[in-house]
């Protein structure tokens, strides 16, 4: 008889009915993918204050009429370029109207602004790219591609300048404007992005067992180029915000009375040795409101880069 003692038992494993170890009982369990992102996320600290302020922007636009202390566009003759005080904590302009107000109300317009012009740019960029990119031929390098060139020669802000004056001063026309001279960029990013996944293997296993072109589009190539499509997307909103404040201080975007911080950047520039107050605030809007969308958009990129993945 053998006089060898027994082994000892391991800590989270108990022995099943056959005398061999079962699986642990305990230990530290797996932790999900979105967790793992979203740790990363407020990890990247300049990402996470980017998102802070753009959700403070939106809360901000969304409940302009319940934050906003006065009407924004009602003139008031009796407190005409008020310094900054307790009734009007950011001063007034030369109509008496509160610049917090304004300010508020404004939040709303730089958004919206964003959002349609961005999501007007995709709606031409990405099924445009998609095409050109997957079937590829003539129509991809001398039509679509010869165009696209032809568009991302003159600066983005200039196209929409010549765009929006031709089609009038407005802000629906800034927004079409805006979003037309966005949408090249999106095509050459698509269309770059379809290029490098159209040619991996589970795309080339698909087309092999017969899997349609709207399939392979929808089901392989769509989901995997979405990440560059986001991150792209979200800094083009920083674009679109410096871009509607710029043709509203020409005279080709919101129209006053409607508050706008380009349109009150423009009136504060005859006041500036008497009311300075009356650019600081617009001018410091526009500043945070992009710089917060380059964050969140750096720390987007970081977050959806696979090789950081862990």
């Amino acid at each position: 008889m053998s006089l060898q003692p027994e082994p000892a038992p391991v800590p989270g494993l108990e022995p099943d009915g056959a005398g061999s170890a079962a699986m642990p009982t305990g230990g530290p369990r797996a932790v999900p993918g979105w967790r793992r992102l979203v740790r990363r996320f407020v990890r990247h600290r300049l990402a996470a204050v980017g998102a802070v302020v753009v959700v403070m922007l939106a809360v901000a636009a969304i409940l302009a009429p319940v934050l906003a202390p006065y009407d924004p566009e009602e003139p008031d003759y009796g407190a005409v370029l008020q310094p900054p005080s307790a009734g009007h904590p950011l001063g007034t302009d030369e109509l008496g109207r509160d610049i917090l107000s304004r300010l508020i109300y404004g939040a709303r317009v730089s958004l919206l602004a964003g959002l349609i012009s961005v999501g007007l740019a995709l709606a031409i960029g990405l099924p445009i790219g998609l095409v050109a990119g997957y079937f590829r031929g003539f129509w991809d390098e001398w039509v679509i591609m010869r165009l696209t060139d032809a568009l991302m020669a003159f600066p983005s802000l200039v196209l929409a300048l010549a765009i929006a004056a031709v089609l009038g001063p407005s802000f629906g026309n800034a927004m079409i404007a805006i979003g037309i001279s966005l949408a090249p960029t999106f095509i050459r990013l698509v269309r770059g992005q379809v290029l490098a996944v159209r040619e991996l293997e589970y795309v080339e296993a698909g087309r092999a067992a017969g899997a349609g072109h709207l399939w392979q589009i929808g089901r392989h190539i769509l989901p995997n180029i979405l990440s560059p499509v986001l991150v792209q997307a979200t800094l083009s909103l920083a674009a679109a915000v410096i871009s509607e404040a710029s043709l509203s201080y020409l005279g080709l975007g919101t129209q006053p009375p409607n508050p706008s911080w380009g349109y009150d950047l423009r009136t504060a520039q005859g006041y500036l040795s008497v009311a300075p107050w009356m650019a600081y605030w617009p001018g410091l809007a526009i500043f945070v409101t992009v710089l917060a969308f380059n964050l969140l958009g750096d720390g987007l990129r970081d977050l959806l880069d696979p090789r950081l993945r862990s």
